[in-house]
């Protein structure tokens, strides 16, 4: 009856709500106010969008923009974050005096900047309330919004940095009172305003307005239905359609949780028609949702963080993404097609009955912002400028037909809303840049990159290896973010040391603080994607796992060799050629020994053929290539011939 239930195509209120469950707790969960004091949220949520988008194109001082923004972070998240889950529906007054203190440590800070950085060495008693102040009303922020687990890794770095001296070997260090930790972290650029709070309030907060901008012009809901009208056709309809939309939804959106959430929403429905189980279903529409964050032009936020740290255009960083980003998606599309044929899934319908010339006829312009970012990033604008003129593009283009125009309410509620999405992401840049402050005090980047090659023995590879396993332990307590400013300050560093280069070294932590998302034992993504499905959370998570499981192999493709940077579009052309064809060979090896699918279902030794001759491509060396090829077109050959003598004895 269960089954049954399920191919009706509706997703019961109880199911969304538990889904929505998981985003809160990816992205806080908020208050739900009412009155006047919902007005004055949205209103100051409004204005700290409106100053984000004059300093996109205004030139404001960098200490006062970062300090500004943050001030704006903490007066917002003490009065949209309750202080447990219980306190939903009150605001109360140590909230507002939370937050008013919050906007006072900045002020004291802005008041005379000049004297204030240059006693950061030697604070004064006053520097060091404000200072203390600022940083405990960080960890608070942080709690409201994301969890006790960041607050605790940062008092952790804390302590580290303050009882260096009483530390074994290897991890000592000279030791630092509080009156120079304290300096380090609010007096200067090094710590709580260094470069994560930096792109916080450059470029992430507008992303997140552009995002909300498309949200409420009805974008999210034409790439969904775009992408079910030209998916449509064939048994394997209702996977490509949901790989397809979570690519268009989540670029923008930004959170794999959300994509999820949204995309499972409508498509689970669809799913469950076309035959998908319960967890199989949700394995693809986490796996889907949690490409969207390392997909071009938008990726997530720790994209722009790369940017910042290597000091490139973060064009150059969507150019890197390119090639990975396709065989990511290459391979949940093989997964499908694979899954199809193994369960026999039912053909559907797909779209509202729209064709998908009326569809481009009527929203095109939906397409159009996305472009912009690119196009304006590739004639010289930086992604400051590109995604500001984005916005306005959106905003405008939105009035082209009447059912998508932002009103007046439906503005508010965008440049509201893109605020307030930026919080929890706020609080982990500002409680990062702590750790990063540590990190660069005490030098604790370079002994802990010492200790990671010393257990590998110097060996890339088992560098590499134990480099994964560190983001994936460190991705199951925080979020992406922070993961990657983590792995990028504290890891990064080792596989550098081994002559990777070190934007290689960059995107390989980015992805595995990614692909920590959907890493068992906790992965926020699949458990949403079972709440809503109802399937049965752990194996909902492994499904997804079996889904992504050629994603996890391709950040070794750039890293253990140096032709591998080919599949991140740097060095020779033929090189870049060749390391694209061998990766795709490989992924499809390594998809159709997971999936145990090639044309038909696989024998033992043709699984094993599969997923080793796969693992071989991802070594670029010719040697290598042509033995995981050959492994790979013998399993073809066998199945091709097995094919034949079937007919024949037909």
């Amino acid at each position: 009856m269960e089954e049954e239930k399920d191919k009706t195509g509706q997703v019961s209120e109880e199911r969304l709500k538990e889904a929505q469950k998981y985003i809160e707790e990816e992205e806080g969960v908020t208050r739900r106010l009412s009155g006047w004091k919902q007005e004055f949220v949205t209103y100051f949520a409004v204005a700290m969008s409106l100053y984000h988008l004059y300093a996109a194109v205004a030139t404001i001082t960098t200490q006062v923009l970062r300090g500004v923004h943050v001030a704006m972070v903490l007066f917002l998240s003490f009065l949209v974050f309750p202080v447990s889950k219980k306190r939903l529906s009150s605001l109360a007054w140590y909230d507002v005096v939370l937050a008013l203190i919050g906007v006072s440590t900045i002020v004291y800070m802005l008041v005379d900047f000049e004297t204030f950085i240059y006693r950061a060495v030697t604070p004064e008693p006053l520097d060091l309330v404000f200072g203390i102040a600022l940083i405990v009303l960080i960890l608070e922020a942080t709690r409201r919004s994301t969890g006790w687990i960041m607050p605790i890794v940062v008092i952790c770095f804390l302590i580290y940095a303050y009882i260096g001296p009483e530390l074994p070997v290897p991890w000592t260090h000279r030791g630092y009172s509080i009156k120079r930790i304290v300096g380090h972290m609010y007096m200067t650029l090094e710590g709580i305003f260094g470069v994560p709070i930096d792109v916080s309030s450059t470029f992430i907060i507008l992303f997140t307005i552009y995002g909300a901008i498309l949200e409420y012009s009805g974008a999210g809901k034409f790439f969904i239905d775009f992408s079910f009208r030209l998916m449509g056709g064939k048994p394997s309809s209702a996977g490509r359609t949901v790989t397809m939309a979570s690519f268009l939804l989540g670029g923008p959106s930004g959170s794999g949780v959300a994509t999820t959430v949204t995309l499972g929403s409508v498509a689970y429905p669809m799913l469950a028609k076309a035959g998908y189980d319960k967890e199989s279903a949700g394995g693809l529409l986490s796996a889907g949702g949690i490409g969207a964050i390392i997909s071009p032009p938008v990726l997530g936020a720790a994209a722009f963080l790369i940017a910042e740290i290597l000091k490139v255009s973060y064009l150059q960083v969507i150019k890197m993404a390119l090639i990975p980003t396709i065989l990511y998606y290459w391979s949940i599309f093989l997964m499908v097609e694979f899954d199809a044929r193994r369960f026999g899934a039912e053909k559907i319908e797909t779209g509202d009955g729209l064709s998908i010339w009326v569809m481009l006829k009527r929203y095109w312009y939906h397409f159009a912002s996305l472009i912009a970012i690119v196009v304006l990033m590739i004639v010289g604008f930086s992604p400051i400028w590109s995604v500001f003129w984005a916005i306005v593009l959106a905003f405008f283009a939105s009035y082209l037909r009447r059912d998508t125009a932002l009103s007046y309410k439906k503005a508010i509620a965008a440049l509201s809303g893109g605020s307030i999405s930026v919080l929890s992401v706020a609080c982990t840049c500002a409680a990062a840049g702590i750790i990063v402050g540590v990190v660069t005090l005490t030098g604790l980047g370079l002994k802990f990159s010492s200790i990671i090659i010393g257990y590998a023995g110097g060996n890339l590879f088992l560098t590499a290896v134990f480099t994964g396993i560190l983001m994936w332990v460190i991705g199951l307590a925080v979020p992406v973010t922070a993961t990657y400013i983590i792995g990028a300050v504290i890891a990064a560093p080792a596989l550098i040391q081994l002559k990777v280069p070190e934007f290689a070294a960059h995107m390989f932590i980015f992805y595995y603080a990614v692909l920590s998302e959907v890493s068992p034992p906790t992965a926020l993504s699949p458990f949403a994607a079972a709440a809503l499905t109802g399937g049965r959370p752990f194996k909902t998570m492994m499904m997804a796992w079996k889904y992504t499981i050629p994603a996890f192999i391709v950040p070794f493709m750039f890293v253990l060799t140096p032709s591998g940077i080919g599949l991140l579009l740097e060095g020779p052309l033929f090189n870049m050629i060749w390391s694209c064809l061998t990766a795709m060979i490989g992924i499809l090896g390594i998809a159709g020994g997971a999936s145990t699918w090639l044309l038909h279902r696989t024998a033992l030794w043709e699984r094993i053929f599969l997923i080793v001759g796969g693992l071989m491509l991802v070594y670029s060396s010719l040697t290598f290539d042509l033995v995981g090829m050959g492994m790979i077109a013998a399993v073809f050959v066998s199945q091709k011939m097995t094919d034949r003598r079937k007919v024949s004895a037909a």
